[in-house]
C-alpha cells in the first residue's frame, strides 16, 4: 500500500475512533446532554466500540490507529519500518481532527458548561493519584495487554475435518473492541486507560491550541509524557515478547 492512502485511512480510522471516543466522554460529563452522568462503564463502552469503528474504516491500512500498536507490529516484523512514520503521522492528524469534530458537536454544551476549567479530562487522561512512575506503569501494563492480544488473536486457518477454523477472525474487529472494553473496565481507574499515544496527545494539543472553549483549564504537559512513553513502552514489551514465544 502506498504512503499516501495508509496516512488517509489512519487519519480517517483515527479521527472516527477519536470523535466517538472523547464524544461520550464529552455526552458523560457536560452538564447540558442526555448522557450526563451515566458513569464510567458508559465511558468505556462507548471506548470499545468507537475502536470498533474506526478500525473498521481504517481496514484497508490495517487499522493500527495507535502509534503503540505501530511500533509492536514493526517490532514483530508485521509492519515494514519505513511506513512507521506515515502511519504515526496520520494518527496524529486523525486524533487532532477527531477531537476537534467532538468540540463542535458539543459547543453549545461546552459553551453552558458550568466549570469549564475541569474539561481536558474528555479529551485526554489524567492519573486519580499522581505518580509518574506508577502512572507509567499503568499504562505499560494495559498497553501490553492489548499489543500482545493484537499479536497473538489466532487467525483462520485451513479446515480440519471439514469444520472450519475461524479463530478471532469471525469477530473482525469486534475482537479489539472487546479487548479495550475489559482493559478500560479492569485497567483503566488509574490513569484513564489512554494505552494510545496519538489518543492522548492528539486531543490533547488540540485542547490547548485550537480550542476556543472560555476559560478552559491548562493541559496539563507535565503530565503528557506518561501516556505517550507508557503506551511505546507496553507495545514494544509485547512485541518483544511474541518474538521469543514459540508460536
Amino acid at each position: 500500500m502506498s504512503a499516501g492512502s495508509i496516512f488517509v485511512w489512519e487519519t480517517l480510522g483515527t479521527a472516527v475512533l477519536i470523535l466517538l471516543g472523547t464524544g461520550v466522554v464529552a455526552n458523560q460529563v457536560l452538564k447540558n446532554t442526555l448522557g450526563n452522568s451515566t458513569g464510567f462503564l458508559f465511558v468505556n463502552i462507548g471506548w470499545a466500540f468507537a475502536v470498533f469503528a474506526g478500525a473498521s474504516i481504517a481496514n484497508p491500512s490495517g487499522a493500527h490507529l495507535n502509534p503503540a500498536v505501530t511500533l509492536g507490529l514493526a517490532i514483530a516484523d508485521k509492519t515494514p519500518w519505513g511506513d512507521v512514520p506515515v502511519y504515526v503521522l496520520g494518527q496524529m492528524v486523525g486524533a487532532v481532527l477527531g477531537a476537534m469534530l467532538c468540540w463542535a458537536t458539543y459547543k453549545l454544551q461546552f459553551d453552558t458548561h458550568d466549570e469549564p476549567q475541569n474539561t481536558l479530562g474528555i479529551f485526554s487522561t489524567g492519573p486519580t493519584v499522581p505518580s509518574a512512575p506508577w502512572n507509567l506503569v499503568s499504562e505499560i501494563i494495559g498497553t501490553f495487554v492489548l499489543v500482545l492480544w493484537i499479536l497473538l488473536s489466532p487467525g483462520a486457518k485451513e479446515s480440519v475435518d471439514g469444520v472450519p477454523q475461524f479463530g478471532n477472525s469471525a469477530l473482525g474487529y469486534a475482537g479489539v473492541a472487546f479487548v479495550v472494553l475489559v482493559i478500560g473496565t479492569s485497567l483503566g481507574g488509574p490513569t484513564g486507560y489512554a494505552i494510545n499515544p496519538a489518543r492522548d496527545l492528539g486531543p490533547r494539543i488540540a485542547y490547548a491550541f485550537m480550542m476556543p472553549i472560555r476559560n478552559k483549564g491548562n493541559a496539563n504537559w507535565s503530565y503528557s509524557w506518561v501516556p505517550v512513553v507508557g503506551p511505546l513502552v507496553g507495545g514494544a514489551l509485547a512485541a518483544l515478547l511474541f518474538l521469543v514465544l514459540p508460536v
